[in-house]
């Protein structure tokens, strides 16, 4: 079956930059993201980038001292503990211009039913701290814009990356037209958990049958039940057998699997939906690069 070239995808050549190699997060997986799909024929006139970031973007979802502190490397040692990441000028271009990339995926989802970020997905991110390699919440950004302007009624955010959204619930616990659905293994981060419209915390080790019928009746569910206006999808890869994060025992191909069932039930449902890549681990960063592509195939496919 072929692939479609006209797949609307959002990347920026400041996601990634030089970086500690050795550190948990691979912070070069998303230009790796990008050559693979590259590779695979799928780059042309479809990319579209994303404007360049700053905090004022971002003051209106986050707690504007808190974003402006991080910007000028304000924030005390403990919190830059919490978030993990060493501050770093390109460090902080990324983190505020991928969830213009988001709002941006999410906007051409609207127009052309399906479109794919290759970044996204910092769920951990709260209203005035950072956490788990998460500065500011992308996924909560997106929803609270396209809510407030008026182009969406109602955003369905669904979460399947194997770690709670805790900051994305948090952000979003009193936006009515916003709902948070997260499917995560629950006996991992966050240890201290934030409560989404809907948690289902699944056990250590669960194979791909009884997770994808989790999913799929889950979201069936939310779909008839919502009706949204826009699905954000968080196709997160730590769920893998082998991801040194995970703990759950999901295999490559039900990683397939997972993402094409979660695209064809949206499209069936006549639902846009965004997808952002979430989180995923990996000392072998070209194959976490080719795990992150494993969502933009299974859209491109469609």
């Amino acid at each position: 079956m072929a692939l479609n070239p006209n797949l609307p995808l959002v990347y920026h050549p400041n996601y990634s930059f030089s970086f500690d190699p050795n550190h948990r997060f691979v912070m070069s997986k998303f230009a790796r993201l990008y050559h693979h799909v590259k590779d695979l024929g799928l780059i042309g006139d479809n990319l579209l980038q994303p404007e360049i970031g700053y905090p004022d973007d971002l003051a209106f979802i986050h707690c504007d001292n808190y974003v402006h502190d991080l910007w000028h490397n304000r924030l005390d040692d403990k919190a830059m503990r919490r978030i993990g990441l060493p501050w770093s000028k390109n460090l902080m271009a990324r983190t505020f211009t991928a969830p213009l990339g988001t709002l941006k995926t999410a906007r051409l989802a609207l127009e052309h039913g399906i479109a794919c970020h290759l970044a996204g997905g910092t769920h951990h991110a709260h209203y005035d701290f950072g956490s788990g390699y998460c500065m500011v919440n992308d996924l909560a950004f997106a929803a609270q814009t396209l809510i407030q302007s008026g182009e969406v009624t109602n955003v369905l955010i669904f979460d399947l990356d194997v770690h709670q959204g805790d900051g994305t619930a948090a952000m979003l616990q009193h936006q009515p037209y916003a709902f948070t659905c997260s499917i995560h293994c629950e006996k991992n981060f966050p240890f201290r958990k934030c409560a989404s419209d809907l948690d289902i915390g699944l056990r250590n080790n669960m194979g791909d049958d009884e997770y994808l019928a989790i999913v799929d009746e889950t979201l069936c569910h939310l779909l008839t039940t919502l009706n949204p206006d826009l699905v954000l999808y968080d196709a997160g890869v730590d769920i893998w057998q082998e991801d040194g994060l995970g703990k759950l025992d999901i295999s490559w191909q039900g990683i397939e699997r997972r993402d094409h069932l979660v695209l064809k039930r949206c499209q069936q449902h006549n639902t846009p939906v965004a997808t952002v890549i979430g989180g995923g681990y990996d000392k072998d960063h070209a194959r976490l690069g080719a795990r992150h592509a494993i969502v933009v195939e299974q859209a491109a496919l469609l």
